[in-house]
């Protein structure tokens, strides 16, 4: 079983609960949506770790826009443990809360069994595995951000001079590896001869470890980081070195060191398990491809500071690679496995 976070200590803090007025549901099904018509749909999200880390605050970003868009409730709990993550899903699930979201790479089976007592509330959960047939209530989704991510690899290899850039990640598990990968692939079009140094922190969310690992790289002659994780950036800048982003734009943080970012937009993810469970069609299915270019989930950030400084050979590339993945003529190879330092 993969595990995406280890244990943290407990520290919740008391819930976040906002009621907009508006949108009644567009419809119900029997033993699926326990709200009733004129009441908006009840979402919780439980996340193990801060709303500000890089993955979840796109999950979080996405459900405020939904209920500020005036059609759902949305409640939140982070820095859940594992060992507690089961108890919050089924206290949300008891308190009538419609569709459950959050991340549970590191409690897959225990998830799952919750999930099977309680069949009239719908789960949509971050999972390194597949839905199964017979756990209809429950789907998953990853960040198949990978078209973007290769995006930002031409970019990479085109603004390395020394041609060796440094990746520092968080886990090697398949959402981190694809992306990684694909980055990889981005940077070896424009430099067949690229080389990488490739490192895991063993965390989610420990910027000083992400910061260390990222120092060594530069020692051991990167000019450019792949920033998977929170910290890696920091050091690109404090030694004058560049960095591309992942998930979330930081370009205006660091304004004269992340050239280009592959963003994640979960918008289209949330937006079609939203309309399931209020048609009452909510069944288990892998929601994956959502995140996908070619269906607005996922772009690269604007340039900032960095317009007019990437080579326009690289740019044309990026433009065109984009148009090709949007149009479905151009499919980048999705790898699970963990990549290697060259």
């Amino acid at each position: 079983m993969a595990a995406k976070t280890p244990s943290l200590p407990l520290s919740r803090r008391a819930f976040l609960l906002s009621s907009l007025a508006g949108a009644a549901l567009l419809g119900t099904a029997p033993g699926m949506v326990r709200a009733q018509d004129a009441k908006k749909l009840k979402v919780a999200g439980i996340y193990t770790v801060p709303v500000e880390q890089q993955w979840v605050s796109r999950i979080h970003i996405a459900a405020v826009a939904a209920q500020e868009a005036g059609g759902i409730e949305y409640t939140y709990s982070e820095n859940t443990a594992n060992a507690d993550y089961p108890r919050v899903m089924r206290e949300y699930a008891e308190s009538g809360y419609d569709l459950i979201i959050g991340e549970v790479f590191g409690v897959e089976q225990e998830a799952r069994e919750v999930a099977a007592d309680y069949p009239e509330v719908a789960f949509l959960m971050g999972s390194s595995f597949k839905p199964e047939a017979g756990l209809a209530n429950f789907a998953t989704f990853d960040n198949y951000i990978q078209d973007a991510s290769y995006l930002s690899g031409i970019i990479a290899g085109a603004m390395s001079k020394s041609g060796n850039i440094g990746m520092v990640g968080g886990f090697p598990i398949p959402e981190v590896n694809r992306l990684m990968h694909a980055f990889m692939a981005g940077a070896r079009e424009v430099n067949p001869d690229i080389t990488f140094q490739v490192a895991f922190i063993g965390s989610w969310f420990d910027p000083p470890k992400a910061k260390e690992t990222a120092y060594a790289m530069i020692e051991n002659g990167a000019d450019l980081l792949y920033a998977e994780r929170f910290g890696v950036s920091d050091a690109a800048k404090e030694k004058g070195i560049l960095a591309i982003g992942n998930v979330i734009d930081t370009q205006a943080d660091y304004p004269e060191t992340v050239v280009a970012s592959a963003i994640w937009h979960f918008e289209p993810t949330l937006g079609h398990a939203i309309a399931q469970v209020q048609a009452g069609a909510f069944s288990a299915e892998d929601y994956g491809t959502f995140s996908f270019m070619k269906e607005g989930g996922c772009s690269l950030a604007p340039f900032g500071t960095f317009e007019g400084k990437i080579p326009q050979e690289a740019l044309d590339l990026v433009a065109s690679r984009a148009e090709e993945i949007k149009a479905g003529s151009f499919a980048l190879e999705i790898n699970d496995s963990e990549p290697k330092s060259s």
